[in-house]
C-alpha cells in the first residue's frame, strides 16, 4: 500500500501521496495541492521544494556521497576520462569502446566555430568579463544554427547541438581569455585529447612551441569530472526551467553560464584566492587567520572551507587533493599565495577545532590552487567551472525534454498594496 500524507485546514483534510525515490528519499507529492485545497507551498530558494524527479545525480551531503548515474563520482575519476563522463551523464550509460570512439570521432570534428563568430569577440573590449564573453557566443550558436530553435527536432538533429556544444565550448572558453589577455586567438589542434586541446588553445603564444604536460592535461581532466554535476543547483535548475520554455539548447546553456556566474554559486574558487591574496597582502601570517576564524565574533570566514551542502568531507576534495599537489609538485611554482593555501590545509586538516566541526578542504579550495598554479586569471575560474559543467547541463535539459515536463511557472504569495483608487497627478 502507498504511503500518503494529510494536510489539514479550516476544518478539511486533504490527502497527497508520497513518493520515494530509489535511495529512499521520500517527498510529498504536491501537484494538486492548490487545486484540491486552494494553498500553495512558500519555500524560499526552494531549500525543500523538489522540482523534478531526475535519474541523473545522486547527491547525500550528510554521507559525503556523490554518484553520476550510480557510478561513484571516486571510480568514475580514477578510471574514466571527462567525455567518457560526458557520455555517461548524457545518454544514460558509460560507452562501449565504439560508441567513444564515435563520441570522440564526432567532437573533434565540430572543434572549430563559423570565422564570423570572431568578428563577435572582436566586438568585445579586453577588459569585458570571460563569463559575459562566453555566454554570449554561446547565445550565438543560435542564429549560426537556426534549426535548433525548433522545439520539435528529431533526435538525430537535438545530438548534433550536443556536440557541437562539448566540441565547441572549450574554443569558446580558451578565446574568452585570449581577449582578456588581448592575444590572437588559437585554433583547435585536433590531433590533442580533448583537455589538451584546451590548454594548447588557452596558453600557447605565436611562433612558439607549446607542448601540453601530461600531469596538467590529467588534473584538468580530473577537475572537469568533479565538477560535471551536482544535482539541481542554481545553474541547473535555470538550464532546466529556460529549457521548459522550449528555448533552444544554446539559450538554455547560455542562462546556465550566466547564472553560475553569480559568486554565490560559481565564485567560490575564485574568492579562496581572493582571501589568500588578503592574507598575504596583510603579512602572509596564516596562524592569525586561523585564529580569527575560530573567534565567533570575528565577521572573517574561511573560504574554501566546508560546504552548504556536504556536511561530511566533500568526496570531490579527496580526489583533487592528490591532483593538486601533482600540479604543484610538477610545476614547481614558488608562489607566496600557495604557501598560504598549503599552511591553512594542513591546520584545518589537522586542527580539532575545524575537525570537530567538519571544516575540510572542498573542492573550490583545491581547484582555486590549481588554477592558480597553472597561470589563469581568477575572473576566468568560473570559466573553467563551467566548461566542466557542461555535460550535467545538457543532460538535465535533454532528460527535462524526454519527460515532457511542463514550463516552469512558480507562484508567489503577494504582499503588496490592496486595490486602491487611481488618484491623478494633474501633471502638465
Amino acid at each position: 500500500m502507498s504511503e500518503s500524507a494529510k494536510l489539514s485546514f479550516k476544518g478539511q483534510e486533504f490527502e497527497f501521496p508520497v513518493i520515494t525515490g530509489t535511495e529512499n528519499e521520500s517527498a510529498i507529492d504536491i501537484a494538486k495541492l492548490r487545486s484540491e485545497s486552494g494553498l500553495i507551498t512558500l519555500d524560499p530558494g526552494y531549500k525543500n521544494t523538489g522540482a523534478t524527479k531526475s535519474a541523473i545525480t545522486f547527491l547525500d551531503g550528510e554521507e559525503g556521497i556523490l554518484r553520476y548515474r550510480g557510478y561513484r563520482i571516486e571510480d568514475l575519476a580514477e578510471k574514466s576520462t571527462f567525455l567518457e563522463v560526458s557520455y555517461l551523464l548524457i545518454y544514460g550509460e558509460l560507452p562501449t569502446q565504439s560508441e567513444y570512439e564515435n563520441f570522440s570521432k564526432e567532437i573533434t570534428h565540430h572543434t572549430l566555430v563559423h570565422e564570423d563568430i570572431k568578428k563577435i569577440l572582436e566586438g568585445f573590449p579586453s577588459n569585458a568579463h570571460p563569463m559575459g564573453v562566453l555566454s554570449s557566443l554561446i547565445c550565438a550558436l543560435t542564429a549560426f544554427y537556426p534549426d535548433s530553435l525548433n522545439p520539435n527536432r528529431n533526435i538525430e538533429e537535438v545530438n548534433l547541438s550536443i556536440i557541437r556544444l562539448i566540441a565547441k565550448m572549450p574554443t569558446f572558453a580558451a578565446w574568452a581569455y585570449k581577449n582578456e589577455m588581448g592575444h590572437p586567438v588559437n585554433y583547435p589542434d585536433n590531433s590533442l585529447d580533448y583537455c589538451s586541446n584546451f590548454l594548447k588553445m588557452m596558453f600557447a603564444l605565436p611562433a612558439e612551441k607549446y607542448d601540453v604536460d601530461p600531469v596538467v592535461s590529467s588534473a584538468l581532466d580530473k577537475l572537469l569530472i568533479l565538477h560535471a554535476d551536482h544535482e539541481q543547483n542554481c545553474s541547473t535548475s535555470t538550464v532546466r526551467i529556460v529549457g521548459s520554455s522550449q528555448a533552444s539548447i544554446y539559450a538554455s546553456i547560455s542562462a546556465g553560464i550566466n547564472a553560475l556566474w553569480g559568486p554565490l554559486h560559481g565564485g567560490a574558487n575564485q574568492s579562496v584566492i581572493e582571501m589568500l591574496e588578503a592574507i598575504k597582502a596583510d603579512g602572509g601570517d596564516a596562524k592569525k587567520y586561523l585564529d580569527k576564524a575560530k573567534d565567533k565574533n570575528d565577521p572573517f570566514r574561511l573560504m574554501g572551507f566546508g560546504h552548504r551542502v556536504y556536511k561530511n568531507f566533500d568526496p570531490r576534495a579527496k580526489i583533487i587533493k592528490k591532483a593538486a599537489d601533482d600540479v604543484l609538485e610538477k610545476l614547481g611554482v614558488n608562489d607566496p599565495i600557495l604557501e598560504i593555501a598549503k599552511e591553512l590545509e594542513f591546520a584545518a586538516l589537522n586542527d580539532q577545532y575545524f575537525i570537530d566541526r567538519q571544516l575540510y578542504p572542498n573542492v573550490d579550495f583545491y581547484s582555486g590552487i590549481i588554477y592558480r598554479a597553472l597561470g589563469i586569471p581568477t575572473d576566468m575560474f568560473t570559466v573553467m567551472f563551467a566548461l566542466g559543467r557542461l555535460p550535467g547541463w545538457i543532460a538535465q535539459w535533454k532528460e527535462m525534454r524526454e519527460n515532457n515536463e511542463p514550463i516552469g511557472r512558480p507562484r508567489q504569495v503577494y504582499t503588496g498594496a490592496n486595490e486602491r483608487d487611481y488618484v491623478s497627478m494633474n501633471r502638465r
